[in-house]
């Protein structure tokens, strides 16, 4: 996938988004995800930056296109099909340059950061610690056997029944910290 290729996807999968929601977007807005400081940039962009600022809150602007780019990949991702592999593909293309749609990808974090289900893992996992230490404390022991066999049920049924699991572990994290970081509100205050 070319460059060009993957910010008229991700453009076109916002601009969807923007439209299923209501919510305006302007040839200029749509001009300004395609702009980027390399050699490769569509337009100039100092041209492109000084029409966008006379016109625009780049704040605003930014949390409106990172709220409707994280609602398009919730959708596309609720959807399935191709359009997740090649949402998932863009953003690794994009990923090797200097691109401002980057920027308002990456503006809040969401569950989809590798390093965002690696700290609700840890947290997972030292909650299950501090629980299990707790009740050893209130109970006595259980037979070994058993303990072994409970463990090897569930990796069993993590490898067998990988991807529901998967999806059961991402929607309750989507839905614990869509709560935590105010997703909602979020949306409100930026429409």
């Amino acid at each position: 996938m070319k460059v060009r290729e993957a910010k008229d996807f991700l453009v076109a999968q916002t601009a969807e988004q923007a439209a299923l929601e209501g919510v305006p977007l302007s040839d200029l807005e749509k001009r300004m995800m395609y702009f980027t400081e390399s050699a490769s940039a569509a337009e100039d962009p100092t041209t492109l930056n000084e029409q966008f600022e006379a016109q625009y809150d780049r704040d605003k602007y930014e949390k409106r296109i990172s709220r409707l780019m994280h609602h398009a990949y919730k959708r596309v991702r609720e959807e399935g099909g191709t359009a997740l592999p090649t949402w998932i593909e863009a953003i690794s293309r994009l990923k090797r340059g200097d691109h401002y749609l980057l920027v308002m990808w990456g503006q809040r974090p969401g569950i989809h950061r590798p390093e965002l289900l690696g700290m609700a893992i840890g947290l997972l996992v030292l909650v299950g610690l501090a629980g299990l230490q707790w009740l050893t404390r209130q109970f006595p022991p259980p037979n070994p056997h058993l303990t072994l066999a409970i463990f090897l049920a569930i990796v069993c049924a993590s490898f067998f029944f990988r991807r529901t699991i998967g999806n059961a572990l991402g929607r309750f994290l989507d839905k614990t910290l869509s709560r935590l970081l105010g997703e909602k509100e979020e949306g409100k205050d930026s429409e």
